[in-house]
């Protein structure tokens, strides 16, 4: 099934522009310029939305912007005004399970204590949708000894930021295979690279 909808999860403003959380932002900021899209505010979604293809298959990039805790409200508003499935949502997101430089694709799942995907379940009332998940790593594996929220809420050092710069450039490169719903292909390449 191909994907209509593309939502990158972060938190709006400026002073959270650079942090971790924002991987998916970072993510669909990148394919809206590859595409030539430009995000629009858009009050009746509470995000910033853009209509584009991807190869042949258009869909919509969406960045909620209530924070991350809330994104369900965006995602959910979108879905039902546009009638889309929960099979067609691809949800792109921070994930502290993978380190950086690495970008993993997978459908359904729990939530994994990530509360901007929480809400979503939430919202579309299923775990069944896409999720691309771009590695920022656990402080504990970086030998650090913040907490996970103060982490998230923070600048990556400049070498992760380099590693999820290309984690991001390797989704991206496998984005076409997605949107026309050749998972199975972008997953191999994707799980592969490097």
């Amino acid at each position: 099934m191909p994907i209509r909808l593309i939502v990158g999860l972060g938190n709006p403003g400026p002073e959270y522009e650079q942090t971790r959380h924002n991987a998916g932002f970072w993510l669909v900021d990148n394919l809206a310029q590859t595409c030539g899209a430009r995000l629009v505010r858009e009050s009746r979604f509470q995000a910033l939305v853009a209509k584009t293809a991807v190869k042949a298959q258009e869909v919509w990039l969406l960045e909620p912007q209530t924070f991350m805790n809330r994104s369900g409200q965006s995602v959910g508003a979108l879905v039902n005004f546009y009638k889309i499935a929960a099979a067609e949502v691809l949800v792109v997101h921070d994930e502290l399970d993978l380190a950086p430089g690495v970008a993993r694709l997978k459908k359904g799942g729990s939530a994994g204590g990530h509360n901007g995907l929480k809400d979503i379940t939430a919202a579309l009332g299923t775990q069944d949708y896409w999720r691309l998940r771009i590695g920022i790593g656990h402080p504990r594996e970086l030998g650090l000894q913040q907490p996970v929220a103060d982490f998230v809420l923070h600048r990556p050092r400049k070498e992760e930021q380099t590693r999820i710069n290309e984690a991001i450039d390797d989704a991206l490169a496998v984005m076409p295979l997605i949107c026309s719903g050749e998972t199975n292909t972008a997953m191999l390449q994707l799980h592969t690279a490097k």
